[in-house]
């Protein structure tokens, strides 16, 4: 009898994944489905890293790379560190991981026991939660809303913090509500890690290059805690390189060596020819890719105003990332004919069907009162699904 192991029976997938795969299908058939549900920017990987890909392949790095990473590489990404945060972390402090996410999955398995309780501010990237499942840790939601821009307070960690608390993870610029952690908001989630010396931070810190306003600050700034925080960063949403398949952690050297432990098991190094690319783009002045920042801000200013213009959605301002988040309860227990609207899922799959645009539930990033919507599209892409959206919540009628 085929019976897959209950570890794998408990993991849901991805439902920005999912969205996209069903969004995919349709478009297969005919049906012209615009798809606001990937992160992934609309941008070719910039030549000077092709190139630079291009000579790895040339002068021969096609043998296995060490396991963390290229020491030339790991250096590079300690002296950014220092360059563009304020961070001062060795190379070997350093572990270079096939993406971002691994390298969150890597610090949630070396982290976390069974029965461990994970802080997750919701909304939380749809990973956290399902990797914190698969350590066999407890995800502790701790709701936010648009009302205080989704961030978390210090009393807020409080109320949520027990005993078992070993983890706090979060992103800054987020995903998938575009909030920026200011420097003050920071600084309370410092003082909660002063109180508690054993609970550890995932600063997940991917969109650090799409920040409309500025600087992206680091919770590992904060000397007192530094020890206690693993930075995450990586290559995918700032150069456009998410087929590459690079990211890293910036952590204590225990950290680092467990992860390079774990690594060791499961996939060993990324790509060399891949690494090589990555030492160009982190090697760069953040200034070459902010054309495409910029392509974002425009697109950000046009996909809010037409926000406002649909009935029921309530936005905030995004300060970094490519992603809106409106609240959308006031759209609950409105119907169209016999079909009811009753939750965030029922919209989504009603704007699929009836607008033709991808987009994915709140629910995947625990705030169910909201959709989330990607602009890593053209402009005319954005108006037309905006479009479509508009007059597709136009139809709902009360219940």
């Amino acid at each position: 009898m085929k019976q897959l192991s209950n570890r794998i029976q408990a993991l849901s997938e991805s439902a920005t994944i999912a969205m996209s795969r069903r969004s995919r299908e349709l478009k297969e058939q005919g049906i012209d489905v615009i798809s606001l549900s990937l992160g992934e920017p609309d941008f070719e990987t910039p030549d000077f890293i092709r190139e630079a890909a291009k000579e790895a392949i040339d002068v021969g790095y096609s043998h296995y790379p060490p396991i963390p990473g290229y020491a030339d590489l790991r250096a590079s990404i300690a002296k950014k560190l220092k360059r563009d945060n304020n961070l001062d972390y060795k190379a070997s402090e350093i572990v270079v991981s096939t993406g971002a996410k691994q390298s969150i999955a890597n610090v949630v398995l070396c982290l976390v026991n069974p029965g461990d309780e994970v802080l997750l501010p919701a909304p939380y990237w749809v990973s956290y939660y399902e990797l914190v499942k698969l350590a066999g840790g407890v995800p502790v939601v701790i709701p936010t809303s648009i009302e205080n821009d989704f961030k978390v307070s210090l009393e807020e960690l409080r109320a949520h913090h027990s005993d078992k608390t070993k983890l706090l993870i979060f992103s800054s610029p987020c995903n998938p509500s575009g909030s920026v952690f200011e420097k003050e908001d920071l600084a309370e989630i410092a003082k909660y890690l002063e109180e508690n010396s054993q609970v550890m931070a995932l600063s997940d810190e991917i969109y650090e290059l799409i920040n409309f306003d500025g600087i992206n600050h680091s919770l590992a700034s904060f000397n007192t805690i530094k020890e206690q925080v693993i930075t995450v960063n990586g290559f995918s949403k700032g150069f456009a390189m998410t087929g590459w398949r690079c990211g890293y952690i910036a952590a204590p050297q225990w950290v680092a060596d467990a992860c390079t432990k774990m690594q060791g098991q499961f996939t060993s190094a990324t790509s060399g020819i891949t690494q090589r690319a990555a030492k160009a783009a982190v090697e760069a002045d953040p200034s070459t890719v902010s054309f495409m920042v910029e392509a974002f801000r425009e697109r950000r200013e046009k996909v809010g105003a037409w926000l406002k213009e649909i009935p029921g959605f309530k936005t905030n301002q995004p300060k970094g990332a490519f992603y809106f988040f409106p609240d959308v309860s006031a759209l609950f227990g409105k119907k169209i004919g016999e079909r009811v609207i009753s939750n965030d899922e029922d919209l989504c799959f009603y704007l699929l069907e009836e607008a033709k645009v991808a987009t994915v539930p709140g629910g995947a990033f625990g705030d169910p009162n909201c959709i989330r919507l990607s602009y890593a599209s053209s402009i005319a892409d954005l108006e037309k699904a905006l479009t479509r959206i508009k007059n597709a919540i136009e139809k709902l009628e009360d219940a």
